[in-house]
């Protein structure tokens, strides 16, 4: 069944996650759903510093959004506050170092950042690939710990800030490459077996879509996407599947085509009345499960999967 996932999965990618692909779907785009005035709105970006992170962040502040780059590394935030400021000539762009991998320091962040400021949007967009199997400091595995805990800490304690807001919106970076994978309840921290790092990724961004339908059920107040943003030619991807880049350099998108979905559920009147928890790719809500593919899992191990995460990340909470 794997054999067969990754061969329909690899065909639907040369057809549609491609530069080609996102070509094609750009010609039904209506041009006037991202021309908003945001001024007044305050937008949280994880992993904001490169890549599809810092264009969906340029893009935002270009319409006068109040921008907050979470980022890990200082001197990188810096220097793309500086380029965003510049492109945009918008002032309102911040930067907050946290780590996404270290429980404890989203915990810090979201607690310390709702006490003085306001968000309507959060994007959780900080990814992580380690390809060899490897724990934080705090003993969780490292894929897991960005992608999966992180991502659901920063998204739980900013839910109560954003019920607040008007026109609360929650977006998720996932991959298409999750549609090779069903959850695993079993493994989460792919301890078991061989570990690849792409599928522990791939795991990751399932494990991303099912909290995305689950949070959409669970807090009907606030707008819950998940999107892929097809293969962008990024950092993050020059570095963690330098084999794919190489192979593929000339037919990938470029980082504004990767942030184009992410820019679009951010801002746009019609994304807002999408129904929530659906998953995007090029602004159209698309199936999470490949045909026959049997990835589908169960209520019950869905609730496993958010009751695991809840417990997990209380053990981290100051």
């Amino acid at each position: 069944m794997s054999f067969y996932r990754n061969a329909v999965w690899l065909v639907k990618g040369l057809q549609e996650y491609t530069k080609s692909g996102y070509e094609a779907a750009a010609k039904h785009f209506n041009p006037g759903d991202l021309e908003v005035n945001l001024s007044g709105r305050s937008f949280v970006i994880s992993g904001a510093n490169s890549g599809i992170g810092k264009a969906t962040a340029q893009e935002i502040a270009k319409r006068g959004g109040t921008v907050h780059l979470v980022c890990r590394n200082k001197d990188r935030a810096e220097v793309a506050k500086k380029d965003i400021v510049e492109q945009s000539n918008n002032q309102n762009v911040h930067v907050h170092i946290v780590d996404m991998s270290s429980a404890r320091q989203v915990w810090e962040f979201a607690e310390n950042f709702v006490k003085s400021n306001s968000v309507n949007v959060l994007i959780n967009n900080a990814g992580c690939m380690v390809n060899q199997r490897e724990l934080t400091e705090e003993a969780v595995e490292k894929n897991f710990a960005t992608n999966t805990l992180g991502t659901y800490i920063l998204t739980t304690a900013l839910i109560p800030a954003l019920k607040k807001a008007e026109d609360p919106r929650v977006i998720t970076v996932s991959s298409g490459g999750m549609l090779v994978q069903k959850l695993n309840v079993d493994d989460l921290q792919t301890e078991k077996g061989s570990f690849e790092g792409t599928m522990a990724y791939a795991q990751n961004k399932r494990q991303q879509v099912i909290l995305t339908e689950r949070w959409a059920t669970q807090h009907k107040e606030i707008h819950f996407s998940s999107m892929h943003p097809g293969w962008a030619d990024t950092p993050a991807v020059q570095l963690s599947m330098p084999d794919f880049h190489a192979k593929m350099k000339t037919r990938l998108r470029t980082e504004a085509m990767g942030a184009d979905t992410v820019v679009w559920l951010a801002v746009s009147t019609v994304a807002s009345k999408q129904p929530s928890g659906l998953f995007f790719q090029d602004r159209k809500a698309v199936p999470t499960h490949l045909p026959l593919a049997s990835t589908r899992s169960s209520p019950a191990d869905e609730e496993t999967l958010q009751t695991t995460l809840e417990q997990l990340s209380l053990k981290f909470k100051p």
